[in-house]
């Protein structure tokens, strides 16, 4: 067991209160309960310490009761395939993995596939899941002065949002240097502003952004928001990368 791991870990004689303050620490919401060999013995939840203080358990107290002692664990061999496919149980959050012997090699949690998956990396079960970046998974909503974008999916190759417009707000006429892009209209109706060029769309209809094209999105109903998908690929994708000519909320 790596020395990364061993705030994830716990013996059974530990106290609630020590348990705590480890997940506290790991952020991670469980820990893996082993013995002096690293034998997997079980595993604790905040969840498992939250019922167990509704049965009166103390602070002081030992975790031996109240942890989970028949818990689901990886084989090596069983690699990301395997992984992926116990993590379709939603109960399941993470998994600890073994050798033959049931002792502790390393811990993936089912955020962390995604991260994988997600950024197509290719790993096996030894790789230091702790190194992801999780954020990947659970993008943050941006509020913008016409309404918000979501991003989906970032890796090398690509980002994918949704970009929600208000009624009758409007984008930047904007264009990007790193960028193309590949809109799909999934409700409501407006107009995209191509260079010299303005197309009406609406629900299906799809629109190619080429890179260094100057480009604006209207929502031009009065009631209804506009949203689109966006694909975007090349080889930087920062918010940076916008050059502004027009903008009604002055933002150039």
């Amino acid at each position: 067991m790596t020395e990364n791991l061993r705030i994830f870990t716990i013996k059974p004689d530990a106290s609630v209160r020590e348990a705590l303050k480890k997940i506290d620490e790991n952020k991670k919401g469980f820990l893996v309960v082993t013995d002096l060999r690293t034998v997997v013995l079980g595993t604790l939840t905040d969840g498992d310490v939250r019922r167990a203080f509704l049965k009166g358990i103390s602070v002081d107290d030992q975790i031996s009761g109240i942890y989970t002692k028949t818990p689901r664990c990886l084989r090596l061999s069983d690699g990301i395939p395997g992984a992926t496919e116990l993590f379709k149980d939603e109960a399941i959050r993470f998994l600890p993995i073994v050798d033959e012997e049931n002792r502790l090699l390393n811990i993936l949690t089912k955020n962390q596939v995604h991260a994988l998956l997600l950024q197509d990396i290719h790993a096996d079960l030894t790789f230091d899941f702790l190194s992801l970046d999780e954020g990947i998974v659970d993008y943050e909503i941006y509020q913008r002065p016409w309404g918000f974008y979501k991003t989906t999916v970032m890796n090398d190759f690509f980002q994918s949002k949704v970009i929600s417009v208000n009624p009758k707000a409007q984008l930047s006429l904007q264009s990007h240097n790193h960028r193309e892009e590949h809109w799909i209209v999934a409700h409501g109706r407006g107009t995209v502003q191509l260079d010299q060029s303005v197309l009406e769309v609406h629900c299906g209809s799809s629109v190619f952004i080429p890179k260094g094209a100057r480009h604006r999105l209207t929502n031009t109903d009065e009631k209804e928001t506009l949203i689109i998908t966006e694909v975007q690929i090349g080889d930087y994708f920062g918010e940076d990368d916008i050059i502004r000519y027009e903008d009604i909320y002055g933002r150039i």
